[in-house]
C-alpha cells in the first residue's frame, strides 16, 4: 500500500458577494495548496465492501469523506472492487484547511486508478461537486480562483510564498457566522487583477472575531510578529488564521514561539496539487 498525498488548502481571501435564491452564499475566493499533508493509503478488497482500516479521532466512518468518495465513485462507475482506506492526519481537523475535502479527492484519483476505471480529471470533477463545493479544486490539482459556492474555478498563478498558520481552540460554526446579520453579502465582486494588486479580506472575520474570541486573540498575535505590510487574517470560514512571512525560516520562528495552547505550523505554498 503505498502512501498517497491529500494536501492541506488556504482560502486567500474570501469575498461574500450575494446571497442566492437557495439560501446559499455567492463568493470570491482563491485556493492555495500547501505543503501539509494527510496521506491515505489504499488495499482493494475483492468482496465490494468499502470500509475505514483504521477509526480516526471523532470522524466515524459514516461520516468520512473518504469513505463517501469510495461509495460514491462505486456507485456511479458500477465497479465490483472494494477498499480499505487508511488516513494518517496531519492537518488539523475542524480548522477549515480542507483535509477532509482532500482526503476525499486524494481518494478519487487513487481510487480511479487502482481500480482501473479510466475516468478523467473533468469526469472525476463532477463526481467531486456531490461531495463538496471544496473538493472539486483537489480533483482539478491547480491553485484557483473560484466563484460561485466556491465550484467554478479558474486555475491561478501563485508564488512559492511562505505562511504561519494558528488554530486557536474554537470550533466556529460556519452556519452560526453565514446566518449573522451583521455579515456583509453584497459587496462589489473583485477580479483576478484587483486580487494580485492587494484588493482582498476575508468578510466572515469581522463577524466570527466578534462571536469567537479567540480568533481575534489569535490574529491580533500573529499580526504583531510578521512583516510591517502584512496582516493575518482568517483563512476561510474556520478558525484557522495565517499570515505572509518574509522566508520559512521566518515562518518556523513565529511558531516556535506561539502559545502553547494554540496549534501552530509552518507551511509553503505548492505551485500545484502533488497529483496535478
Amino acid at each position: 500500500m503505498n502512501a498517497w498525498l491529500a494536501p492541506a488548502k488556504l482560502n486567500l481571501f474570501l469575498h461574500v458577494v450575494g446571497q442566492r435564491p437557495d439560501g446559499y452564499h455567492s463568493l470570491q475566493t482563491v485556493f492555495q495548496f500547501i505543503d501539509v499533508y494527510d496521506q491515505l493509503a489504499f488495499e482493494i478488497r475483492e468482496d465490494g465492501e468499502i470500509h475505514q482500516a483504521r477509526a480516526i479521532v471523532g470522524i466515524d466512518e459514516s461520516q468520512d469523506l473518504s469513505v463517501k468518495a469510495a461509495r460514491l465513485l462505486k456507485s456511479l462507475t458500477g465497479c465490483s472492487l472494494g477498499v480499505d482506506i487508511s488516513i494518517q492526519k496531519k492537518i488539523p481537523t475542524g480548522a477549515g484547511l480542507g483535509g477532509g475535502s482532500s482526503d476525499a479527492a486524494t481518494t478519487l484519483l487513487a481510487l480511479n486508478q487502482l481500480w482501473g476505471l479510466g475516468l478523467n480529471r473533468r469526469e472525476l470533477a463532477d463526481i467531486a461537486v456531490e461531495l463538496g463545493a471544496d473538493v472539486p479544486v483537489f480533483v482539478n490539482g491547480q491553485n484557483a480562483w473560484a466563484e460561485g459556492i466556491g465550484e467554478k474555478l479558474k486555475p491561478v498563478e501563485l508564488k512559492e510564498d511562505c505562511f504561519a498558520v494558528i488554530v486557536p481552540p474554537v470550533h466556529v460554526s460556519t452556519a452560526e457566522i453565514f446566518a449573522n446579520p451583521k455579515l456583509t453579502r453584497d459587496a462589489k465582486p473583485i477580479t483576478i487583477r484587483d486580487f494580485l494588486a492587494g484588493d482582498a479580506a476575508n468578510h466572515l472575520q469581522a463577524v466570527t472575531c466578534r462571536l469567537y474570541p479567540p480568533v481575534l486573540q489569535a490574529l491580533d498575535w500573529l499580526s504583531a510578529r510578521g512583516p510591517a505590510k502584512e496582516k493575518a487574517r482568517m483563512r476561510g470560514s474556520g478558525a484557522a488564521v495565517f499570515m505572509r512571512m518574509q522566508s520559512l525560516q521566518q515562518a518556523k520562528d513565529v511558531v516556535e514561539s506561539c502559545p502553547v495552547h494554540w496549534q501552530a505550523f509552518f507551511a509553503r505554498g505548492l505551485l500545484k496539487h502533488p497529483y496535478g
